[in-house]
């Protein structure tokens, strides 16, 4: 056997996966919630959501100290620094939750586009220069989720 095939030169090889369930058991044995992660990291709440969740990557600094936070091993920051592969479900899920937003989109994605077209002009609304951030709001009617969200205008060129 050659160097190169001993098993002590192949690095530990987490999938993002993997390290979603290693974050996902530490925040429910700690009790933690996503706000308190992203303010020990010093990131918003959405952003560090995602990140951990696979769909965004977090800046190295800030990977190796949620990997410190949550005692996990120091392979995790690495995974959790790499460009995450942005796979969307072809068919529309069947959690509730997020078939809620498959239907908003559905019944006002017309809408939307029609009044940023107004207000902007020829675009769209950037999901890379984005925030977004979600609360629970009083509501004398029930309690309300208020999801509120903020991307550069992108207009489109025309030559």
């Amino acid at each position: 056997m050659n160097k190169m095939q001993t098993p002590e030169l192949i690095p530990s090889l987490l999938s993002m996966s993997d390290v979603t369930d290693a974050i996902m058991a530490r925040k429910r044995s700690r009790s933690l919630s996503w706000a308190a992660i992203a303010d020990t990291i010093g990131m918003s709440e959405v952003f560090t959501t995602s990140a951990c969740l696979g769909m965004n990557s977090l800046p190295s600094e800030k990977a190796r100290l949620l990997v410190e936070f949550l005692e996990l091993p120091v392979e995790v920051a690495d995974v959790l620094s790499e460009c995450p592969n942005k796979v969307f479900p072809q068919t529309v899920p069947t959690d509730p939750c997020i078939y809620r937003f498959y239907e908003i989109v559905g019944v006002y994605g017309e809408t939307l586009k029609a009044l940023i077209h107004e207000k902007g002009g020829d675009g769209i609304m950037s999901a890379i220069d984005f925030e977004m951030s979600v609360d629970k709001v009083p509501n004398d009617k029930g309690d309300r989720i208020e999801v509120k969200m903020s991307g550069k205008f992108l207009a489109y060129n025309q030559w």
